[in-house]
């Protein structure tokens, strides 16, 4: 599309949304939703759980506008942070951002803006009723978005779309669970035979003499069946008839070993440590902090760094950017470790001018102290703050002066 198409369709989303109640997006793409969900993700546990794990991490990580590392609050903050849309907060908003990425592939969710061009809602979107295509006649991105009673084209600077990998030829991202078609079958099949070998009754050879008359014959199968029928009970061995017991095929140590390769490939696609699905066995790592770390960096670094490209391209302008503005998760609180290892960090920080006192108190999510002397640096000596002249330090040396001892 050319640039009037362009600015004929941001005008036409800024008016809507001025517009009010009955014009806005929502109503556009207004659906019930009804019936049972059969998707994989309703119906294996272990993609259930590491699905479950990633969205709710990562909509727990504090999120803050920064201007040069200051935490400021401008429109876009207010309405990603606080309430993105009038149904959802921004908990609910990431999360079901992140749970359509890692269920299909791809979470999409449009910006709708005021007459003034600022986000003024941001409303998820089902990755099944979206297709990315490229204008011919520029190159830019276009994303089509199938509603009730019509369609959308949606520049993608008014949609965010996070995703998974993708190839060079295409602009959606490739399903986790698609790739574990495969294991998902092998796993449902196995779960299958087990729970069927299970459900089955005993099964017994009942052997009699060749000598054995009819009358009798028929009299000591009437006595099994009534038998087999209560489940139990007494049962006379009469000469000549032996009772046999068929094994059943089902061992448990099969499932186990079944599950155990599921938990492992599921972890793989998903890039998660497999002791995160209650796995035990293999752990490599001296310490849950260890553990910890390696999920931070490869596995939420990446995923956190795509959403805030998104909404720092996307929320913000290019005089927001220039003026040093961009929205950050803070990762650090899931790297903070236990009460020792924090002590010693921050009495490492703290000594080392590194951190100021009310630094300390906001990383543990108390209020800062009044004094001024808490936001000053410090470095020990023990301790002084950090512009203080070295003249007016007190000091323990000793130099010798004329032959006597002198303190400075």
């Amino acid at each position: 599309m050319k640039l009037w198409q362009r600015t004929k369709q941001a005008v036409y989303m800024a008016y809507a949304s001025w517009k009010g109640k009955g014009y806005d997006f929502s109503d556009w793409s207004g659906r019930t939703f009804w019936g049972i969900d059969n998707s994989q993700l309703a119906t294996n546990e272990t993609i259930f759980s590491v699905i479950t794990r990633l969205s709710n991490t990562l909509s727990t990580l504090p999120i803050k506008l920064h201007q040069n590392y200051d935490v400021i609050v401008n429109q876009a903050a207010d309405v990603l942070i606080n309430e993105p849309n009038q149904n959802m907060s921004s908990f609910d908003f990431i999360n079901a951002l992140e749970v359509s990425r890692n269920e299909s592939g791809n979470g999409y969710a449009v910006i709708l803006r005021d007459v003034r061009m600022q986000p003024s809602e941001i409303i998820p979107l089902d990755p099944s009723c979206v297709t990315e295509f490229i204008d011919r006649d520029d190159g830019s991105l276009w994303y089509e978005v199938r509603g009730e009673s019509k369609n959308m084209y949606v520049h993608n600077m008014d949609m965010i779309h996070v995703k998974h990998i993708r190839g060079p030829n295409r602009w959606n991202g490739l399903s986790p669970i698609k790739v574990l078609a495969n294991t998902i079958k092998y796993d449902k099949a196995v779960q299958d035979f087990s729970l069927s070998e299970m459900e089955k009754k005993e099964s017994f050879i009942l052997s009699y003499a060749a000598n054995v008359s009819n009358d009798t014959r028929d009299q000591i199968i009437g006595d099994f069946r009534r038998f087999y029928k209560e489940n139990g009970g007494i049962l006379f061995k009469e000469p000549g008839v032996e009772i046999d017991k068929l094994k059943k095929e089902y061992f448990a140590s099969d499932t186990l070993s079944s599950e155990k390769i599921t938990r492992s490939r599921v972890a793989n696609v998903f890039n998660v440590p497999v002791s995160f699905l209650n796995e035990t066995g293999g752990g490599t790592f001296g310490s849950n902090e260890q553990e910890m770390i390696r999920f931070v960096q490869m596995t939420l670094s990446p995923i956190v760094r795509q959403y805030e490209h998104e909404f720092n391209r996307k929320l913000l302008t290019k005089d927001d950017r220039k003026y040093g503005m961009y929205f950050k998760f803070n990762l650090g609180a899931l790297l903070r470790g236990d009460t020792a290892a924090r002590t010693a960090f921050y009495q490492m920080m703290l000594r080392s001018a590194g951190m100021k006192p009310n630094e300390v108190r906001q990383f543990e999510d108390l209020p800062p102290d009044k004094s001024e002397m808490a936001n000053q640096l410090w470095i020990s000596g023990d301790l002084y703050p950090i512009d203080l002249p070295i003249a007016e330090r007190k000091s323990t040396t000793t130099s010798t002066v004329g032959g006597g001892e002198k303190s400075d």
